[in-house]
C-alpha cells in the first residue's frame, strides 16, 4: 500500500479559497477539510469526480452567513492523503472514511449539500445515519441500485479516463462546465496532483459507479435507496438543466424522496455538470431559503 502524505504539500492558498486547512485521521490516511462559520445549522458539502473542496468556494460565503460550513476533500483528492495504487480505492474505503469523519467531528443537524460522487456517498451516509442529518440537497447525482445503464456521455468519459496516460483534470472540469473558467481556476483544480500517480483516486472513481454489470458498492447503495424511500425530513432536489450525465436522474430522485415534492420544482438554468461553478451564488441562496422555510 503506497500512501502519499499530503500534510506537507504546498497547495494554495488560493485567492478565492484561502480558508485554513484542517486535517483529521480517518484510519491510515488523513482527510483535509475547511470549517467556516458557526451556528446551529451545519452545511456538509461533498464534492465528486474529479474535483475537490475548491468546487464549493462560491457557495461558502452565502452558506456561512447562515451557519457552519464543512467542506472535506475525499481521500485521494484535493489536500487529503492519496493512495498511489488505484486498487486501494473502493466504495467501502470512501464510505468508511466519511463515516469516521462525521463521527470524529461529531457533526449534527447536517444539511447535506452533495453532487456527483458526493451524492452517491453522502446519500448513503444519510440513509444509514439519519440522526445526524436534518436535510438533503442532492445536486446532479443519484443513489444507484446497480441495475441502471449509464448514458453514452458517461461511457465516453469513463473510456477516456481508462485510456489516457496523463489524466487532464482541468480539461475534464472545463468540458463539464458551461462557464469559461480562468487559467487560475483550472490550475487550482490541478494543483493537488503534481505527479500523475497522485491521480489514482480520480482514475478509480468512474469505473466504481454502481451500475448494470459493473461498479462497486451496489449492495450498500441499494439498501440506502430503500431507506431513502421512507425519508421523512426535508429534501430539496436541485439539478442543473444542462448536464447530460445526470439530467435524467432528477425526476426519479425527486419522486423517490417522499418530502422532495414539498419543495419548489426548479432547475438551475445554464448550469452544466459542475453547477457549483456555473451558479454557485444562486445555489447558496436557494439552499439558505430552503433551510429558512424548513
Amino acid at each position: 500500500m503506497a500512501l502519499h502524505d499530503a500534510s506537507g504539500d504546498d497547495i494554495g492558498p488560493f485567492d478565492d479559497y484561502d480558508y485554513p486547512v484542517e486535517r483529521v485521521s480517518v484510519g491510515d490516511p488523513e482527510m483535509a477539510y475547511v470549517d467556516v462559520g458557526e451556528g446551529e445549522e451545519t452545511f456538509l458539502c461533498l464534492h465528486g469526480e474529479p474535483t475537490w473542496g475548491y468546487l464549493y468556494r462560491k457557495l461558502i460565503p452565502g452558506l456561512a452567513e447562515r451557519g457552519r460550513v464543512v467542506v472535506p476533500d475525499a481521500i485521494g483528492f484535493g489536500r487529503s492523503d492519496k493512495y498511489t495504487d488505484r486498487e486501494e480505492y473502493s466504495f467501502r474505503m470512501h464510505y468508511d472514511a466519511f463515516e469516521r469523519f462525521l463521527a470524529d467531528l461529531d457533526l449534527q443537524n447536517i444539511t447535506l449539500v452533495c453532487q456527483d460522487w458526493g451524492g452517491i456517498l453522502g446519500l448513503t451516509l444519510a440513509a444509514n445515519h439519519p440522526e445526524r442529518f436534518a436535510r438533503l440537497v442532492p445536486m446532479n447525482t443519484g443513489i444507484p441500485t446497480g441495475t441502471q445503464e449509464m448514458p453514452d456521455t458517461w461511457e465516453e468519459f469513463r473510456d477516456f479516463v481508462e485510456r489516457t496516460d496523463d489524466l487532464p483534470l482541468d480539461m475534464l472540469i472545463q468540458n463539464a462546465t458551461i462557464t469559461e473558467l480562468s487559467d487560475e481556476t483550472l490550475a487550482a483544480y490541478e494543483a493537488p496532483y503534481p505527479e500523475p500517480e497522485l491521480k489514482a483516486g480520480a482514475r478509480a472513481w468512474p469505473d466504481m459507479v454502481p451500475r448494470k454489470n459493473g461498479g462497486d458498492g451496489a449492495e450498500m447503495t441499494r439498501a440506502a435507496a430503500e431507506r431513502l424511500g421512507e425519508w421523512d425530513k426535508p429534501a430539496f432536489v436541485l439539478f442543473s438543466d444542462s448536464d447530460p450525465i445526470t439530467h435524467d436522474n432528477r425526476d426519479s430522485l425527486r419522486e423517490h424522496l417522499p418530502t422532495a415534492s414539498d419543495q419548489p420544482d426548479v432547475w438551475i438554468e445554464g448550469g452544466g455538470h459542475f453547477l457549483q461553478e456555473d451558479a454557485g451564488e444562486e445555489i447558496a441562496d436557494r439552499i439558505v431559503e430552503f433551510v429558512d422555510r424548513t
